[in-house]
């Protein structure tokens, strides 16, 4: 029996969500979010995600994750006032390091107006070389890494 997944951009095909408030000023001239923006909202759910489930101490911590990668591909226009539903999973899990992808949906929409992926190397803060994962946000992260529902925090 083989088991079917939802498509990569679909609402189900998410472990967790957070709801961002979109900003007058993060539209452009043209009346919708400028894509720069959906950037900050990828930092945002991953961030929001690492704090509250796996502990991440971000300003006192010894462990900080960099961005080495991010991407993200448009699908439809996000505007203000509208709020974003920003939906995040694992797609790879190594040592040191976690590939995420996230989906950027209009409220209630089942299909990503935004897809992309963002990843996060581990290093110390100290020295910022590579280091393993913290037990507690690998914890978090397989969480997301699952596809058994969503989770929340």
């Amino acid at each position: 029996m083989t088991k079917t997944h939802p498509p990569q951009d679909a609402r189900a095909a998410f472990p967790y969500f957070l709801t961002i408030p979109t900003r007058w000023m993060d539209n452009d001239i043209y009346g919708h979010v400028n894509n720069v923006v959906y950037y900050s909202y990828f930092d945002t759910v991953i961030n929001e995600y690492l704090v509250r489930a796996g502990g991440l101490d971000i300003h006192g911590g010894t462990v900080i994750g960099i961005c080495a990668e991010s991407h993200c591909r448009f699908l439809a226009a996000l505007a203000f006032p509208e709020p974003v539903e920003a939906g995040l999973r694992v797609a790879k899990l190594g040592r040191s390091s976690v590939r995420y992808e996230i989906g950027l949906f209009k409220a209630g929409g089942e299909t990503a107006a935004a897809i992309g992926h963002f990843v996060h190397v581990f290093v110390g803060r100290a020295d910022m070389r590579p280091v393993p994962i913290p037990e507690g946000i690998r914890e978090a992260l397989t969480r997301l890494k699952s596809n058994s529902g969503s989770i929340s925090v």
